[in-house]
């Protein structure tokens, strides 16, 4: 290759057929670089046959350009000329494979052939006929005389006028729709990729605008070959993203720009008879007034390019203000989302509690670890972020970036911004459970108090009159007039125990869930069918709320389902306790403003579960996932 090149450049130097001999020196040096440094990588092999048959393409035809004609030099300046096509297909092959050596998917080799089997009768006609020697003029005349030329001459320029174009759209196309999709390691490279290929078109676009020649571009063409070595071997170098994003949309600008102004002065002018200053100040209008409306979709489209499907940073921080007004169920794994979307991290992690006790209560994706750490040992895994709320520490978002590694300074803010944003969010959280607990406690307070002085005190009183009765005698009317007052005691006893009963159940506090749904089902006026697999004690906070969902649901099935039998699920998952609570009546149930269903709603709004109510002619059934911690 070196003495190809070498001697091609030792034949004279040659503007237009430079860019050949730097693509041939640039593709096998990165080339055999890179299989020096990763000798299995399949791209680097292609890059070197792209590089040789340059080489040889810019070798044999620098010796037909010779002038004086050089020994041989109709055969030797042909071997320059035909074979250009087949170079453009392997050229074209070689990038659409990369990073990895292979193409996107098995449907690219339809396209590949399709450019193969065009390559091929682009070479055949330009080898058996003279028909690329009016853009090469070689010293020597076309080797061969074969009859046909006058057909060859007519069907050639039609057919690179499709083919060539062809030969580069396709490999466009593959890459973008590989970048489009791509993650991980394959994505900061094809990003490189990306940003030479797209500064190359400005160059070139540039050239053709200044100066009237594509030579500009075609020189800036060797900085392909030279960012995909370079992504191969150090794709973690630096950060393009914004350098790419802004490529693409000025890129894209100077292209409709030039375009523009192409149609309005020339094929406006050609069709009217005229050109000069009006037409220019026309086209520039055009342009100027299409300028911003393109320049934002074009903005699209690279944010889409760049970033994949990632949110922006406006989007991430008004998907979660949605989320905020929405409800409470499901908020902080839609937190951990919203992060995920906007700083593309490949796993996030919300941690609350003090720094030095962390514990994990939700993560993109779902499922997280059930341990406490420290801020420090979050911070050396990855991205720890604290979160705060009027000056105090209230968890930690830890984000984790994967093969990427750092974080934008854009991304670095998105996550600060999102930070603040959870941190009110647990506050609220945090308050809400605050307040289930306080209420939990007031009740058993209540009932305590209940049970252990008025109702106490009702059954002394009782007792009293019942000896009273007894010690009566012969005072029959006095007697049954104390009796009576006895028995009415008693009810009223028996109403102040269910009273108390119905603030917090004291066989919740001493036996646990099991024992207060059996309860609850042996009390029930409708049957009950219960399945119950609970093998601990839970949380107070998620007991009690258990325990009134079930009793909520039974209530409903007997005063106003008319159902013939209720069923009652409650059993551990790994996402918590699942509760079930299903009957056969006439449906009907609503979580009506002031009812018992609204209250549940918001009780488990507090504990990040949500109620689902499913009620219709066949029945109701209330069904809910109560996390555990």
């Amino acid at each position: 290759m070196t003495t190809l090149v070498a001697g091609g450049f030792a034949l004279g130097f040659r503007l237009d057929d430079l860019h050949n001999g730097l693509l041939a020196v640039v593709f096998t040096a990165v080339g055999l670089y890179v299989v020096r440094q990763r000798p299995v990588n399949r791209e680097a092999w292609l890059f070197v046959a792209t590089g040789v048959a340059q080489a040889a393409m810019f070798a044999a035809r620098q010796y037909g350009l010779h002038s004086p004609a050089l020994p041989a030099a109709s055969w030797i300046g042909w071997l320059g000329v035909w074979p250009l096509s087949l170079v453009f297909v392997l050229t074209a092959v070689t990038l659409m494979s990369f990073p990895t050596g292979r193409l996107p998917s098995p449907a690219w080799r339809a396209a590949v052939c399709a450019l193969a089997l065009l390559g091929v009768v682009l070479a055949a006609m330009s080898a058996l006929w003279p028909v690329e020697y009016g853009r090469v003029p070689l010293a020597a005349p076309h080797p061969l005389h074969v009859p046909g030329a006058a057909t060859a001459a007519a069907v050639h320029p039609v057919a690179i006028a499709i083919g060539y174009p062809a030969f580069q759209l396709v490999w466009v196309v593959c890459a973008i729709g590989r970048l489009v999709r791509a993650d991980g390691d394959e994505s900061r490279q094809l990003r490189w990729f990306v940003l030479a290929v797209a500064a190359t078109g400005m160059v070139m676009a540039a050239g053709l605008i200044g100066w009237g020649t594509p030579v500009p571009g075609l020189l800036a063409v060797p900085l392909v070959p030279l960012a995909a070595g370079a992504a191969i071997l150090k794709y973690r170098l630096y950060d393009v993203d914004p350098v790419i994003n802004a490529t693409l949309v000025w890129g894209a600008m100077a292209a409709v720009v030039t375009l523009g102004y192409a149609v309005v002065v020339v094929a406006v002018g050609s069709l009217i008879g005229g050109s000069g200053t009006l037409l220019a100040l026309l086209a520039t209008a055009l342009v100027a007034v299409a300028f911003e409306p393109l320049r934002h979709r074009a903005q699209r489209v690279a944010d889409r390019v760049v970033y994949g499907r990632r949110a922006t940073p406006y989007e991430a921080l008004s998907r979660l203000s949605a989320q905020l007004t929405g409800p409470a169920s499901g908020l902080l794994d839609g937190l951990c989302a919203t992060v995920a979307e906007g700083t593309g991290a490949r796993r996030v992690v919300l941690w609350t509690g003090p720094a030095d006790g962390l514990r994990a209560v939700s993560a993109w994706p779902a499922g997280y670890p059930d341990e406490v750490r420290t801020l420090d040992e979050l911070t050396l895994g990855g991205h720890a972020v604290p979160v705060a709320h009027g000056g105090r520490t209230v968890g930690t978002l830890a984000v984790t970036m994967g093969a990427r590694g750092a974080l934008t300074s854009q991304e670095r803010g998105l996550l600060a911004d999102l930070a603040a944003q959870a941190g009110l969010v647990l506050e609220l959280r945090a308050s809400a459970q605050r307040l289930v607990v306080a209420g939990d406690e007031a009740r058993r307070r209540l009932e305590r108090d209940l049970h252990d002085g008025a109702q106490q005190r009702l059954v002394t009183v009782a007792l009293e009159l019942g000896a009273l009765a007894k010690a009566a005698d012969g005072a029959t009317a006095f007697a049954e007039r104390a009796e009576s007052a006895r028995q009415q005691l008693l009810a009223a006893t028996a109403e102040l125990r269910e009273t108390a009963r119905g603030l917090h159940p004291a066989v919740l506090t001493q036996d646990g869930l099991e024992a207060a749904l059996d309860f609850l089902a042996d009390r029930s006026a409708v049957p009950v069918r219960l399945h119950v697999a609970v093998d601990r004690r839970l949380p107070p906070a998620v007991e009690a709320t258990a325990y009134f969902v079930v009793s909520e649901g039974l209530t409903n099935a007997a005063k106003h389902a008319q159902a013939r039998i209720t069923t009652v699920t409650a059993r551990l998952t790994g996402r918590g306790l699942l509760l079930e609570v299903g009957d056969d009546g006439v449906g009907g149930a609503q979580a009506r403003p002031g009812s018992g269903l609204e209250g549940l709603t918001d009780r488990l709004a507090a504990l990040d579960a949500r109620l689902i109510v499913d009620s219709g002619p066949t029945g109701t059934r209330l069904r809910t996932v109560i996390p555990c911690g």
